[in-house]
């Protein structure tokens, strides 16, 4: 009995199995959802009309197409005489949960390498011709990573992505680059938070007076001239330092060996409240020239005068009103004189200190112009109370000014003055000097690559000569210097000096005119000669000299 159930139970169980309906692979969760372009799932479309034991009876006969992914290759080719499996979909017209559009839609590419492929492919069907013969597709290559692959971000817009007209374009017309303005001026060396200029100049200098005295003869002196400027690279604040040194020694003629050098510093603070403080500490060394007022009877060679120099002063702008005040201190220092028949000459009677104040106050009455006022005293003071000739030279100095400031930035700038100065010595013996003064400090720019100046100073010049006070000086210097063109520069300057001697009907006249040009092979090396004349004149016996001279030589710059 027990047998004959286990074999009926059995047998139904076969028959039920071979007699129960086909299970959709996506039904039985074998197979993801078939979604839409959206992601959504397909929902199979029943007919109002259709029963139950009409939908069952549909699915037992007709079979449906098999499902084809995207990716070709991705479940292997059934062949044509192979019966439907278990888990194969039964070709079935009238399925009533078949889907009336169609056959199932393959699921949308989900990476970036799918949608890259899908975009080629689109953009291939649109550039194809409608007449073009269709090609047949190359079998796929297996794309199977075995290793990993770096992935890019999700806001990665790459070309393929995008497509090739997502490209970006080159502008139509593009920036040209500028020409530089100076290209043979020097580059400097930088040097902390100062860029130096440094350049050497040497060459041969032919002369018809070597030393321009009255008695002078002509030589060919070898040259050389070392300088350097320094300016301060700050955001606030300011630093400028301009040295130069010349050495002269005869190759042959005249004999002449001189050193002529300085050194000139300058500070500027800008402080709070439109206030600025100046600084300035300089130093020069040369030999006295020989058309000094101070004549030396029976000298082989001028004595050296060394000068040292330093200054303060506060500038303050309190609305259109300029107010200044400065001290200033200059040291005068004379080395024996060498005679003639040997031996040397002191000289100390003529060292001195100038100390001297300034008191300046101008009044904007527009931008490029400032008016101002100015008055200056000041006291010289000889390291000997008593010269060689028993004369107590110290003296007070006084000045009156007015002039006019100019600013129009880089086309004309500078100030010019005129007034009164003069001087009293402690000797009564000595009369007093006093003269018209006038001071003149421009520059002026007519074209670019043009520059015009004009320097013109009085000063009061001391004496050692017995019962002599001393003279006045009036020098003026006027200068153009033109770039012909880039690699050439050329300059013209001509100056005039007169000399009055306090008490006397003498004076002294100086001209001089000089050119010169300069030719750059490159930015670092350039040629360069000069031309130069001066005459000085005097109705002193035995000044008057004549000097013409030509340099030529080589410049070095950096």
């Amino acid at each position: 009995m027990g047998a004959r159930i286990c074999a009926l139970l059995a047998t139904a169980s076969v028959a039920a199995v071979l007699c129960a309906g086909p299970v959709h692979a996506q039904d039985a969760g074998l197979r993801g959802a078939v979604t839409d372009d959206q992601g959504k799932p397909l929902k199979r479309k029943r007919p109002a009309d259709a029963s139950q034991d009409q939908a069952t009876d549909a699915d037992t006969q007709n079979q449906a197409e098999d499902y084809q992914p995207a990716s070709p290759g991705a479940v292997p080719d059934k062949p044509a005489n192979a019966s439907a499996s278990l888990f194969s979909e039964p070709p079935n017209a009238d399925d009533a949960f078949a889907n009336d559009a169609g056959p199932l839609q393959a699921l949308p590419p989900t990476t970036a390498r799918d949608r890259a492929k899908a975009r080629r492919e689109q953009l291939a069907g649109r550039q194809q011709p409608a007449n073009a013969p269709k090609k047949t597709p190359a079998p796929e290559q297996d794309e199977t990573t075995t290793g990993t692959v770096r992935q890019q971000t999700v806001d990665f817009e790459g070309s393929e992505d995008n497509g090739p007209e997502s490209a970006r374009q080159a502008a139509i017309e593009g920036r040209k680059p500028q020409p530089e303005l100076n290209p043979y001026d020097p580059t400097g060396i930088r040097f902390g938070t100062f860029v130096l200029k440094p350049s050497l100049e040497q060459g041969v200098t032919a002369t018809s007076n070597a030393d321009s005295s009255s008695d002078g003869k002509s030589a060919i002196l070898s040259e050389t001239t070392l300088r350097l400027n320094a300016a301060s690279d700050w955001d606030s604040h300011s630093a400028t330092v301009d040295a130069y040194g010349n050495f002269r020694k005869s190759v042959s003629g005249q004999e002449v060996k001189d050193v002529t050098g300085g050194i000139d510093g300058r500070l500027q603070l800008d402080l709070a409240e439109g206030m600025r403080a100046l600084a300035r500490l300089g130093y020069n060394v040369r030999p006295e020239s020989a058309t000094s007022p101070v004549v030396i009877i029976g000298t082989a060679e001028r004595p050296t005068l060394q000068t040292f120099n330093g200054s303060l002063g506060l500038e303050k702008d309190v609305g259109k009103l300029r107010f200044g005040i400065s001290g200033e201190a200059v040291k005068e220092s004379y080395g024996d004189a060498a005679l003639s028949g040997g031996g040397t000459l002191s000289q100390k009677d003529r060292n001195s200190t100038l100390y001297n104040g300034r008191l300046r106050i101008g009044y904007e009455v527009s931008p490029a112009l400032t008016p101002f006022g100015e008055i200056q005293f000041g006291r010289r003071i000889y390291d000997l109370r008593f010269d060689t000739a028993g004369f107590e030279r110290s003296a007070n100095q006084f000045a009156a000014l007015a002039g006019v400031e100019i600013d129009m930035g880089e086309k004309f700038g500078g100030e010019i003055s005129a007034g009164w100065v003069g001087q009293t010595f402690d000797d009564g013996r000595l009369g007093s000097i006093s003269a018209a003064s006038v001071a003149a400090d421009l520059r002026w720019s007519p074209m670019r690559g043009t520059i015009v100046t004009l320097n013109g100073t009085t000063s009061l010049e001391g004496s050692t000569s017995a019962g002599e006070s001393g003279s006045v000086l009036y020098a003026a210097r006027l200068g153009v210097e033109r770039q012909m063109r880039a690699n050439l520069t050329g300059f013209a300057a001509a100056g005039i000096g007169w000399r009055d001697y306090a008490g006397s009907t003498d004076h002294d006249l100086s001209l001089s005119a000089e050119a010169g040009l300069t030719w750059w092979l490159n930015r670092y090396t350039g040629l360069t000669g000069r031309l130069r004349h001066e005459t000085f004149s005097s109705t002193l016996s035995n000044r008057d000299s004549t000097t013409n001279s030509v340099f030529v030589g080589v410049k070095v710059q950096r």
